[in-house]
């Protein structure tokens, strides 16, 4: 019998939490860029936060405090004034997309009739204004959102930092995982974070520097901030750097400079595009190798959940769903050859596992 009220017990209080974390969750969900952004830095700055403490003794007050200032002026000042300059310069740019349009579609039109072939027709060009003001759009509403959530991000990191032991230990107890399984997920959540983190700002300036020649080369105005522009939109999945480049071609096709405008257009899809493939291979082998179609979608996702930060947690999301799925296959379906893993480079860490027993 008390084993029975026990059991309702448990249940009823697993309900009541369920119940209001939806409330607090639907109340919360436009500062979950905040906690996300928060969670990122944590992860970030996790072994930082420990090597303060535990080997040079530090007070965790400020050591956290420390941190923080670190997470301010390397992470969050420059973000949002770069995102501030971006939206501001977009909107006081005046360009006629739909005269380049007109203009390239003669151009189109000329070599049809010297070739004998249809390439392309106008209506198929349509879409070209909509993603300028979509991002414009996008831009603006990440970079209001961004202001806000930083603020959130400081006072969540703060606390996270001053008690990273307490934090990390409470997240694993409630995990429903053997303790092999919360190790994994453990390592799985650090190598995805630590690889987008990382990999993405990269991924950003390389394509940004190789942008940045050639608009000087091909003598486009401003050449310093569109490569900025550049390497920003490397966030954007499936578009990408095109956002950028590709209305600059066909500008320069508009002004009558046809040649050039082709040969920029070639520059962009050989060069800048496949640095982006030749960049994420070298990547690959110091973080962790992630399937490209979880990181496509998962930014894709991400960004409409979670804004700016999605394009960190849409791919964990993601990762999440696809690790869960190998972890069931590998212990619960006989003869399964699946491993309990996403990425393919995770590095061991015997020496926090040992350290974390040693805390115990």
């Amino acid at each position: 019998m008390i084993k029975i009220k026990n059991k309702q017990y448990k249940y009823i209080m697993i309900g009541l939490l369920v119940l209001l974390g939806l409330i607090l969750f639907k109340q919360a969900r436009p500062f979950l860029s905040g906690i996300f952004g928060a969670s990122t830095l944590f992860v970030m700055m996790r072994s930082q936060m420990a090597y303060l403490t535990e080997n040079k003794k530090w007070n965790r007050h400020l050591s956290a405090s420390l941190l923080l200032v670190e997470a301010l002026m390397f992470f969050l000042i420059p973000l949002t004034a770069f995102a501030l300059l971006v939206v501001d310069t977009l909107s006081g740019i005046e360009f006629d997309i739909q005269s380049a349009l007109h203009s390239l579609e003669d151009f189109i039109n000329m070599l049809e009739t010297r070739i004998g072939y249809d390439l392309i027709t106008f209506d198929n060009l349509a879409f070209i204004p909509k993603i300028g003001g979509t991002t414009l759009q996008f831009l603006a509403a990440s970079t209001y959102s961004l202001i806000i959530n930083s603020i959130v991000v400081l006072f969540i990191l703060y606390y996270m930092l001053y008690n990273y032991k307490g934090f990390e230990n409470g997240f694993k107890e409630i995990l429903p995982f053997r303790e092999d399984n919360k190790q994994i997920l453990a390592e799985e959540t650090k190598e995805i974070i630590r690889a987008n983190a990382i990999g993405i700002p990269l991924l950003g300036i390389i394509q940004g520097i190789f942008a940045l020649i050639g608009y000087i080369i091909f003598g486009i105005q401003q050449p310093v901030l569109f490569a900025v522009l550049t390497a920003f939109s490397t966030i954007l999945p499936v578009v990408g750097t095109m956002v950028v480049w590709i209305p600059l071609g066909i500008g320069i096709i508009a002004s009558g400079d046809v040649l050039s405008g082709i040969i920029f257009l070639i520059y962009g899809f050989i060069v800048i595009g496949g640095v982006d493939n030749l960049a994420r291979l070298l990547l690959q082998k110091q973080l962790a190798d992630i399937h490209p179609l979880i990181t496509i979608f998962g930014v894709i996702i991400g960004l409409q959940m979670f804004g700016f930060w999605g394009v960190i947690f849409g791919p964990l999301l993601l990762s999440y769903l696809v690790l869960l799925f190998n972890m069931y296959r590998h212990d619960y379906i006989p003869g399964s050859k699946a491993k309990p893993r996403v990425t393919k480079s995770v590095k061991p860490q015997k020496k926090f596992i040992t350290k974390e027993k040693n805390e115990e």
